[in-house]
């Protein structure tokens, strides 16, 4: 192929120098791409293609006006496309273009998505020789939010990564070459992976950056790892380097402290469904049901704090007393409310402004919020209980004087109704400046002039039908009716004739058009000037304006969690420091709302610190935890509780294992998730956690099962000592309530009567005697043959009777029966050949024999009696499911 040139060949040489996917070059009124990028553009956004011609060659073309790039840059990267955008400037020989920035998932300004758009950074310590810790660091461009955090391995590092759900993501060095960790976290967090220069990582580069950033003082304030600082400076570099010019909008660093949270890993997140379902629907969530909030950075910050719960009893109860008050206040909430309403999202307003992007329409939404924080005030101040609350700091925290001097400016400035473009004028006020104003003036003098011409024409020659307009190609024309157009003076000039008219010009009024064009050319020119002096005086209050925006949506934030209280008759916890958790009629927050819920208590203190749940299959045992843990978390982000009465223990985490969520396809059996969700919590809790098990041991055989629940239990209680609500089949567990001193058992009621059985939903002390699996096999729909038959063998097994097997190709049926040691089913005669083993082991015979009475061979005979030396009480319940298997793969070589 021909080397391209021209247009051509200037966007293929652009496109060699970025790293980007795609390039996006303005050519004049339109983004173009050419080549591969407009096959790939056309098929992503369904663009018709062209053919452009270089040299000799034709090249596939796909373009979108000038002023309809973003929805389409939006597209691209939301479909994970790094897009280049090179822009067009004049120059002394023509037309030049330049790439200004590249667009990626983490630098897109353009979002409409009012969720944060985190990017993020992650950087393995352990070259810097701090062993296994991680370095983070999350920045949202669109807000300017610039947070840190150390991590103390992996899993922390991917709990925070969940937490924080970047869009896109830079792995250190280190962590580009630990291919376990990347998979997992392309498991975890759906974010794009950018290799991001590694330079950038280096421990003096980045520290010399963030001290540059934000301020030698405030790093040293952060005392976070250097790794965690490395991570940091990367973010800044990428953003400078991409172009999103948003630095200067990233006023603060903030630390973001694990002991200052409470933990919630990611399974925890999902398995409570806190911002999402378990089919990834955010209807049906935590948030979605208490989020009332009238402003997207009010329901950023819900989520957020959703996300981190608290550990401050004195952060917690300062947001209580002012749910409190607003819950009461319903008419002055009603009103903060409705005047919230008015207000924009002043963070993501100020990031523009830095970047330089913010338009006229920007800028009044500026004025126009800045305005929502002095009435929100005054309504505070008017009411008693809003103004003796946390609310009139929230408020005043802000530089009020600084914010209302600013809102003048702009009032000043912006015209009431402005265009979407900068550059063509009607931008500014009348009055805010003497130059533009005599431009003003004098095009009105002009406008007026051809106003007034086509009158004063008809006038002074007697012509009719006579008008005076303008159009692209004839520029400024009188236009004559035919019938009346060979009675024109002479100084007529004709232009162009029309079927029922004539168009005319006169050196007058080309005059008058050279002015006018003149005029207008310096009044865009002027008012962009003047434009741009004033998005810089507000890109430098961003601070100021995030410091609005942020009261704003705090106050936002607590008027949805009253509203949802006092909607759902929520009550205030009592929060305290003691070990002691009681929960008076609680329900469960989300169920609540699409069903009639039968409420319950739970009860754990010193005493009773470890509850059993017991009961039948869907008779609501999850739910019951679920509701616990979700009270728990609500009242440590400051929310009133669905319950009649609450006293609340602080928790330093919340840890959950709740069923068996699938993941094979990543190739992990639902038994090892099982497994390593148990592990996490035995090594992660403490005794300030609040652990809450479905089922344990359930994915392996019965009595291997049964073991590691046993264990598992007992290190919870007699090691780890967290308040734990363990729900399980396994009823020889509740066995352990008479000698484990902080274990009690609460079961599920299940009212059975004539055959048919009612869960009741309710929780009572004491263990369950049946699981009634049968009645919900039979609720599920399986065959009644099926159902008929389970309930036979269930009747024979609890009479310890022998069952008939049926089927099998045999014309006698086969009787077998439960053997309670071995835990599995036996035909009669393997039943009889183990009884006599049993029996000769009684007489004197041989302590252990094989198939056929033969004695077992030395090696299984070693590592039955290594078996038999585990102490189990002893053993961690991780350790003794590695010995055991480790035992098991013995035997069966």
């Amino acid at each position: 192929m021909t080397e391209a040139t021209g247009i051509v060949g200037e966007y293929f040489s652009l496109k060699e120098g970025t790293d980007a996917d795609l390039l996006a070059m303005q050519c004049g009124d339109f983004y173009e791409f050419f080549g591969d990028d407009a096959e790939r553009v056309s098929e992503e956004l369904d663009l018709k293609v062209s053919q452009k011609s270089s040299h000799g060659s034709s090249y596939p073309m796909a373009g979108v006006p000038l002023d309809d790039l973003t929805p389409y840059l939006k597209a691209l990267v939301e479909r994970g496309y790094r897009v280049a955008v090179a822009d067009q400037y004049e120059t002394d020989s023509g037309h030049a273009r330049e790439i200004v920035r590249v667009v990626t998932p983490g630098t897109l300004l353009e979002t409409t998505d009012a969720d944060a758009q985190y990017l993020a950074a992650i950087v393995d310590g352990g070259s810097s020789g701090t062993e296994d810790a991680y370095g983070l660091a999350f920045a949202d461009v669109t807000t300017g939010r610039f947070l840190v955090a150390d991590a103390t391995d992996a899993d922390d590092a991917l709990t925070e990564l969940y937490r924080f759900d970047p869009v896109e993501i830079l792995p250190g060095p280190d962590v580009r070459t630990d291919d376990e960790l990347l998979g997992t976290i392309r498991e975890r967090v759906d974010a794009a992976l950018t290799l991001h220069d590694t330079e950038s990582f280096a421990p003096k580069r980045a520290d010399h950056a963030v001290r540059e950033q934000f301020g030698t003082e405030t790093v040293d304030r952060l005392t976070v790892g250097s790794p965690t600082v490395a991570a940091a400076g990367a973010i800044l570099s990428y953003v400078d380097e991409t172009g999103a010019g948003v630095l200067a909008s990233m006023t603060r660093i903030q630390a973001h402290h694990g002991d200052d949270h409470v933990t919630l890993d990611a399974t925890t997140q999902r398995n409570l469904e806190l911002t999402e379902t378990m089919q990834g629907e955010r209807e049906g969530s935590l948030f979605a049901t208490i989020d009332h909030t009238e402003t997207s950075a009010g329901g950023r910050l819900l989520k957020e704090w959703l996300q981190r719960p608290r550990r401050s009893l004195e952060r917690l109860e300062d947001r209580q007393e002012s749910v409190a008050a607003l819950s009461t206040a319903a008419l002055a909430r009603d009103e903060i409310q409705d005047t919230l309403g008015e207000a924009y999202d002043l963070a993501r307003l100020a990031s523009k402004a830095t970047h330089g992007s913010a338009d006229a329409r920007d800028l009044l939404a500026v004025q126009e919020t800045l305005a929502v924080l002095p009435a929100v005030a005054d309504i505070v101040a008017s009411n008693p209980e809003l103004a003796d609350s946390p609310l009139s700091e929230i408020v005043d925290r802000p530089d009020r004087d600084l914010a209302a001097e600013l809102r003048e400016t702009l009032a000043e400035a912006i015209a009431d109704e402005p265009p979407s473009t900068v550059t063509q004028g009607e931008l500014l006020q009348y009055g805010y400046d003497d130059d533009l104003d005599e431009v003003i003036d004098r095009h009105e003098e002009v406008k007026g002039w051809l106003g007034s011409l086509a009158e004063r024409e008809k006038a002074q020659y007697g012509l009719s039908h006579v008008t005076v307009d303008r159009n692209k190609t004839d520029g400024y024309y009188i236009q004559v009716g035919k019938s009346a157009a060979d009675g024109v003076p002479d100084h007529y000039e004709e232009i162009k004739t029309l079927k029922n008219s004539k168009r005319f010009t006169t050196d007058e009024l080309e005059e008058k058009e050279r002015e006018i064009l003149r005029l207008e050319e310096r009044r865009g020119e002027l008012e962009y000037e003047l434009f741009a002096e004033l998005r810089e005086a507000v890109a430098a209050r961003a601070e100021l304006l995030q410091d609005v925006g942020r009261a704003l949506a705090t106050v936002d934030a607590l008027a949805s969690l009253a509203t949802h209280a006092a909607e759902n008759r929520w009550v205030q916890p009592d929060l305290h420091r003691d070990d002691r958790l009681e929960i008076e009629q609680g329900r469960h927050p989300v169920v609540e709302q699409t069903t009639e819920f039968v409420p319950n208590d739970v009860r754990l203190d010193e005493d009773r610190g470890f509850l059993v749940v017991t009961g039948p299959n869907m008779s609501g045992k999850s739910t019951y935890m679920r509701q616990v843990a979700c009270i728990v978390l609500l009242a440590q982000i400051g929310s009133f509780v669905p319950a009649e009465a609450a006293e609340i223990s602080l928790v330093d985490g919340i840890f959950t294992r709740v069923g068996a969520l699938d993941e094979l396809a990543q190739g992990r059996s639902t038994f090892m998730v099982e497994m390593s969700e148990l592990s996490n919590i035995l090594h992660t809790a403490t005794e300030e956690s609040l652990v809450i098990l479905d089922e344990v041991g359930r994915g392996t055989a019965t009595y291997d099962g049964i073991s590691i629940a046993w264990a598992a239990t007992e290190y919870l209680h007699n090691e780890v000592q967290a308040k734990t609500l363990f729900a399980t089949h396994y009823h020889e567990l509740t066995g352990l309530a008479e000698t484990l001193p902080r274990v009690a058992n609460v079961h599920i009621a299940a009212d059975e009567r004539d055959g048919e059985v009612t869960f009741l939903r309710t929780v009572r002390d004491g263990p369950t005697d049946r699981s009634y699996g049968i009645h919900v096999a039979d609720l599920a729909g399986v065959p009644d043959p099926v159902v008929d038959r389970s309930r036979d063998v269930l009747e024979r097994l609890r009479e310890e009777k022998a069952i008939e097997a049926k089927g099998g190709g045999s014309s006698e049926p086969v009787q077998a029966v439960f053997d309670l040691g071995s835990g599995t089913m036996q035909t009669q005669g393997r039943a009889e050949e183990q009884s006599q083993r049993q029996a000769a082991s009684t007489d004197g015979g041989p302590t252990e024999a094989g198939p056929e009475g033969q004695p077992i061979d030395p090696d299984t005979e070693a590592v039955l009696e290594e078996f038999e030396s585990i102490d189990v009480n002893a053993t961690p319940p991780i350790e003794l499911v590695s010995k055991v298997q480790k035992l098991q793969d013995r035997l069966e070589e």
